[in-house]
């Protein structure tokens, strides 16, 4: 089974990001957009695992010492790798110190069970949309400039989950296999 480790994105955020993919989604041809059902802080990508491998993963999580809740902001917008030739779409999320130290605690919690750490620095964000081509981007940046700064709302961060994927042709279905609190008193 496909997994992953996610904090949850609140149904007013999605609503507001979903906002801003309605007025987009027609200038740019060459982007596949994400559905707002789908949008999730990925805190590790883990990939196909075994359903064994699975409850390791899901016992391990639960030694993981989880920060005390955090406020999370969803502003603004940018592209990886940059703007003239992207790969991805993507929505800023501003976040305490201690959401990159959760998702540290998360790689050397998985490391020992065999689950590469990732190598490229944490950097929080909601992917809104992939690039198949740079058809209207253009015209996507124009729209962007033209609507000025964006603030798609916030929450307070209180658990992470253990999410499986499950990739259909209308897209990805993500099911919750476990949820993990954060305690008083965490790192």
């Amino acid at each position: 089974m496909r997994v992953f480790v996610a904090i949850e994105v609140p149904a007013e955020v999605r609503r507001a990001i979903g906002d801003l993919i309605a007025k987009l989604e027609n200038t740019c041809r060459g982007a596949r957009w994400v559905r707002r059902e789908a949008m999730h802080i990925t805190l590790k990508f883990i990939g196909e695992v075994s359903e064994e491998k699975t409850a390791r993963i899901r016992a391990a999580l639960g030694s993981v010492s989880a920060p005390l809740p955090m406020e999370i902001h969803f502003r603004e917008t940018g592209f990886f790798p940059n703007a003239k030739h992207p790969r991805v779409f993507w929505a800023d999320i501003e976040a305490p110190p201690s959401l990159a130290a959760l998702a540290g605690a998360i790689e050397r919690t998985l490391e020992p069970l065999g689950i590469p750490p990732e190598l490229r620095p944490f950097q929080p964000h909601l992917t809104l949309a992939r690039f198949k081509s740079e058809d209207g981007l253009l015209q996507l940046c124009r729209e962007l400039e033209r609507l000025g700064p964006v603030d798609f709302g916030s929450t307070v961060a209180r658990e992470f989950h253990l999410f499986q994927s499950a990739l259909k042709p209308a897209g990805a279905v993500y099911t919750r296999l476990a949820s993990y609190p954060f305690a008083e008193g965490g790192a």
